[in-house]
């Protein structure tokens, strides 16, 4: 009588192990098609169960749940957007929950980008439009939760490599990239700022002007300090980049014309520091806004090599200049071997 409850037992647990594992291992649909499944915020394991049950993706939700159970996956659901196809076995499905494969994207911000930049990257993505994300850029709510005080998020967004879930709210993205500056600006880079009478929005204005600025990184202490000596000397900053932003592309040739056009921003028409910065300032550049160079230059022109010559007086300023044009001529007119087009071209 004991053995044949015993073989009986047996039977009923093998048979159920081979039910559980055709459940578990044997896709729902024959078929292969791509499917984003959400899993809402604040969904539970049960719930998503069910989401996945009323897409056809698992038979028996005892014998899932039993598996998450087994597997602890029922204790850790990540909400997102998951890619699945209609193909996979549940037991697939399973381990893409336990891992929490949701899809994300990334957005990458480059040292020297602007906000026209940052938007393109984030329409990629589907995350927010270009519109949208110019508009939350200048939202006074926003600007007055982080204490911002400049017109927008210009320049308070650090550059680095994001990753963000699908779905995610447009906002809590830009707040991530506010908290990562905030992260970056550390102790020890406010008290520099309060020593040399600046507050966090003069310390980013101008390291995102050096940023525009600089190439070679020896190079970004010097040019730092021209500008903090024409500050002092209360001498317009006549920085370059600045008279065309918000006006065209970074990437366009800045022309007579701009340096005369009128806007909060052109430091060749207002004293002082624009009233934000023009673009996203790496560490270098923060960090030599705050320790320029100890030097007396007041001007400095671009070399072919991306270098600059400075000057202490407009008299040596101008020779720099003169030498700079010189060599540009000479260039124009000296033939390359096997090329008609001159360097410069």
């Amino acid at each position: 009588m004991k053995k044949n409850i015993f073989f009986i037992c047996s039977a009923i647990f093998l048979i159920f192990l081979l039910y559980a594992a055709a459940e578990l291992f044997l896709p729902v649909q024959n078929t292969s098609r791509q499917l984003e499944i959400e899993i809402p915020k604040g969904t539970t394991f049960r719930q998503a169960v069910g989401i996945l049950h009323k897409e056809k993706l698992i038979r028996d939700t005892r014998i899932f749940l039993l598996a998450a159970r087994l597997s602890g996956t029922d204790r850790k659901i990540r909400a997102g957007f998951y890619s699945l196809w209609s193909g996979m076995s549940p037991f697939k499905i399973l381990k893409y929950l336990l891992k929490g494969k949701i899809i994300e994207y990334q957005i990458r911000v480059l040292e020297g980008d602007s906000l026209p930049e940052i938007a393109d990257a984030f329409a990629r993505t589907g995350i927010m439009s270009v519109e949208e994300f110019l508009e939350l850029a200048k939202d006074r709510d926003l600007l007055e939760y982080h204490g911002i005080s400049a017109p927008s998020v210009e320049g308070y967004i650090f550059p680095d490599t994001y990753t963000f879930p699908k779905g995610m709210d447009a906002e809590d993205a830009l707040d991530t990239m506010i908290f990562r500056m905030r992260e970056k600006y550390t102790d020890t880079f406010i008290s520099r700022a309060q020593e040399l009478g600046m507050n966090e929005n003069q310390v980013l204005t101008l390291a995102s002007i050096i940023e525009k600025e600089a190439v070679i990184d020896a190079e970004r202490s010097t040019i730092s300090a021209v500008y903090h000596n024409r500050l002092k000397k209360h001498m317009m900053l006549q920085a370059d980049p600045t008279s065309i932003y918000g006006v065209k592309s970074s990437k366009e040739k800045i022309t007579l014309n701009d340096l005369k056009r009128k806007t909060p921003y052109n430091t060749y028409r207002i004293k002082g520091l624009p009233p934000g910065p023009i673009a996203s300032p790496g560490l270098k550049s923060i960090i030599a806004a705050l320790y320029p160079e100890n030097v007396p230059y007041l001007y400095f022109v671009a070399q072919d090599d991306r270098s600059h010559r400075f000057a202490e007086s407009e008299t040596e300023h101008a020779e720099n200049v003169r030498l700079y044009r010189a060599k540009k001529q000479e260039m124009k007119h000296t033939p390359v071997e096997g090329n008609n087009a001159s360097p410069s071209s």
